[in-house]
């Protein structure tokens, strides 16, 4: 036994109380980020200026003018059409765990005073896969957008088509495309807004048919993953494929806008866009 003995440390023995989650690394950088100063900066490194995922909810508050979001058919939710093993649990822990109902928020807002329907996916929510209510709730957002003689956003962030409804999934790709056309024959504006990831069924419908295709820097657009179209092409892939800047040179995109800015370049282009009187 030691002649010394430590003096015991306040509070030795009892949990800490810091919160956890209070920082978090750059996956661009690898800067190590404190979370409240992440949020004041939209969600974006302060370093190398790479965006971070966002749910709907932040995403149409920083877009909408203050008060004017009203969501709409916010009691929609999926069912298992299928018979999918386990669909529904996952399904019902996910309402849970996001409080949101579908990996879709639909409504009305004004941004600079312009009316306009909005539809924004939510990553989080079954990775924004697209089923049969996500599909049903941005097609009644058009819908309504046409009722009402407004412009229309759709927002995407989704992994693509949801396997677990199987066809019903697929069909929302033409759905929301008959949907837009309509939109369009009124001669009322779509913006789509791409932002990581856009990929399968979603790219290949509503997401990239907008009359302005606009997307947030470096975020993947895709059909198939880079990893899919090497094994199939059996090629190289050139530097940046999929990315919002290739897209952007291959003439996909019509521009790409930091978050910050968003705001402000929708309500320009919907002033320019929307029908006099709008």
């Amino acid at each position: 036994m030691g002649i010394f003995e430590r003096p015991k440390l306040k509070g030795a023995g009892k949990k800490s109380e810091m919160p956890d989650n209070l920082w978090v690394q750059c996956p661009s950088c690898s800067k190590t980020l404190h979370t409240l100063d992440l949020k004041d900066n939209l969600q974006v490194c302060s370093n190398c200026e790479h965006h971070f995922l966002i749910d709907s909810r932040e995403r149409i508050a920083h877009i909408a003018d203050k008060g004017s979001f009203v969501e709409t058919h916010a009691d929609l939710f999926s069912k298992n059409p299928l018979g999918f093993a386990k669909y529904q649990e996952k399904i019902e822990m996910l309402r849970k765990k996001t409080e949101l109902n579908d990996c879709v928020i639909t409504g009305k807002l004004t941004i600079d005073g312009n009316p306009t329907m909005i539809a924004v996916m939510d990553f989080k929510f079954f990775a924004g896969s697209m089923g049969s209510v996500a599909g049903e709730k941005i097609t009644r957002a058009v819908e309504d957008a046409i009722k009402e003689k407004c412009g229309v956003i759709i927002v995407s962030a989704s992994s693509g088509a949801r396997m677990q409804e199987g066809m019903l999934s697929l069909m929302q790709m033409a759905k929301t495309c008959g949907a837009l056309a309509r939109l369009s024959e009124a001669g009322l504006p779509y913006i789509s807004v791409m932002t990581h990831p856009t990929t399968g069924g979603v790219t290949a419908s509503f997401a990239t048919i907008g009359d302005i295709n606009l997307a947030e820097p470096g975020c993947m657009i895709g059909f198939a993953g880079p990893r899919v179209v090497k094994e199939t092409t059996h090629q190289d892939l050139p530097k940046g494929f999929q990315t919002a800047e290739f897209m952007l040179t291959h003439g996909l995109i019509d521009g790409i806008v930091h978050r910050k800015d968003l705001r402000k370049k929708l309500g320009q282009l919907l002033g320019y866009m929307l029908p006099v009187g709008v």
